[in-house]
C-alpha cells in the first residue's frame, strides 16, 4: 500500500469517458487522489507508475478485458480491487473473486457507496498489516493446517495459493475454529463493519476454499455450514 500522508489513491479503469469522469469527481470531492485508465494497458502502466491505494476496475473492456488486467495486476499488486459490472451473474463474481477480486459491485451504481466500498477496502487493508499472530500459529485442520504468522496454508505437506481475501475469510474461522461464526461476524471481520447483509460474498469463498482444501468440497469435512446461521471451522 501506497501510505500517503495527505490522500488515498484510487486507479478507476473504465473504458465508458462518462463514468470515469462522474467517478472522477465524486471521489475528488470525497478527498481521494484519482487516476485514470480507460484499458487495461494503461491500467497496469498507471498502477505501476502510482500504485495507488486501491484499483477500481470494469470487467467489460475492449483488448484486455478486466478479467486479464486483474489476472496481470495480482502478480505483482497486493492491494485492494473492486470490481465493476454491467452485470450481475454469479459465475462472473465467482471468477472475479477466484482470480483476486476483493469486492463487486453491479452497474448502475452509487458514488457515494463506492466510496464507501473504497474506504472499507482501505481500512481492512491497513488493519491486516498491522495484524501479527504471536500465539498458536499453526491452526491443524484434517489434511491442511494454517500457519498464521506466516500467512501460510498447507494440504498434505504442499502449500496452497489463495487470494487475499481467501485467505482473511479462512483465517478468521482459525481463530475462531471449533466456534460457529455467524454471517454477519465473518463478513464484518473481513469486508469491515458496513458489510453484514452479502451473504453470497460468504458463499462464493467458501466454496473457493473447499475446492482448494477440502478433500471432497462436495461433503466438507473442516469448513463446515450452520443453515441458517454460518459456517464453521471444525479441528480434529
Amino acid at each position: 500500500m501506497n501510505h500517503r500522508q495527505e490522500k488515498s489513491g484510487v486507479l478507476v479503469v473504465d473504458d465508458d469517458p462518462k463514468i470515469r469522469r462522474l467517478v472522477a469527481t465524486h471521489l475528488g470531492q470525497s478527498g481521494f487522489e484519482v487516476f485514470l485508465a480507460a484499458n487495461g494497458e494503461e491500467a497496469i502502466y498507471q498502477a505501476s507508475l502510482h500504485q495507488p491505494d486501491v484499483v477500481v476496475l470494469d470487467l467489460a473492456m475492449p483488448g484486455i478485458d478486466g478479467f486479464e488486467t486483474l489476472s496481470r495486476l495480482r502478480e505483482w499488486y497486493t492491494d485492494p480491487v473492486i470490481i465493476l459490472s454491467a452485470t450481475d451473474q454469479e459465475q462472473e463474481k465467482v471468477r472475479a473473486l477466484d482470480i483476486g477480486a476483493d469486492d463487486y459491485i453491479t452497474k448502475p451504481f452509487g458514488t457515494e457507496e463506492l466510496a464507501a466500498r473504497i474506504r472499507a477496502a482501505i481500512r481492512r487493508a491497513e488493519r491486516l498489516a498491522g495484524t501479527t499472530d504471536t500465539t498458536d500459529p499453526i491452526v491443524q485442520a484434517g489434511s491442511f493446517e494454517i500457519d498464521l504468522s506466516a500467512r501460510l496454508v498447507y494440504r498434505d505437506s504442499e502449500e496452497v495459493r489463495l487470494t487475499r481475501t481467501e485467505y482473511d475469510l479462512l483465517r478468521a474461522l482459525a481463530v475462531n475454529a471449533g466456534k460457529v461464526m455467524t454471517h454477519r461476524q465473518l463478513l464484518q471481520s473481513v469486508w469491515g463493519p458496513e458489510y453484514g447483509e452479502e451473504t453470497e460474498y460468504l458463499r462464493t469463498f467458501v466454496k473457493q476454499l473447499r475446492r482448494k482444501l477440502e478433500e471432497d468440497p462436495s461433503r466438507p469435512k473442516q469448513i463446515l455450514t450452520e443453515p441458517g446461521v454460518g459456517y464453521r471451522l471444525f479441528i480434529n
